[in-house]
């Protein structure tokens, strides 16, 4: 390989990586938009289980989230079940 060829597959991994990194920023965008949506839907089930005299938190619902979440995505699809169950509903 001569050096011509090194830095062109330099600049071509740069490439990838650049615009792989441009598409993850993107997917990040979208993630955090269905997120945000997803605490909204979830404001409007607690708001609506409280003012019908029911509990804030369902935790057999959440059970099965964290089970279609570890399901899904292995053990740390918990965590991430964990975190997204927090944002939407806060600590308990």
């Amino acid at each position: 390989m001569t050096t011509t060829d090194a830095t062109d597959t330099a600049a071509d991994a740069d490439e990838v990586i650049a615009g792989a990194r441009d598409r993850i920023d993107a997917l990040d965008d979208r993630i955090i938009g269905l997120v945000q949506e997803r605490m909204a839907v979830s404001a409007v089930i607690q708001e609506t289980r409280i003012t019908s005299g029911g509990r804030r938190v369902n935790l057999s619902r959440e059970l099965e989230v964290l089970s279609h979440y570890r399901d899904a995505l292995g053990r740390p699809g918990t965590s991430l079940a964990m975190t997204l169950l927090e944002l939407c509903r806060g600590r308990i």
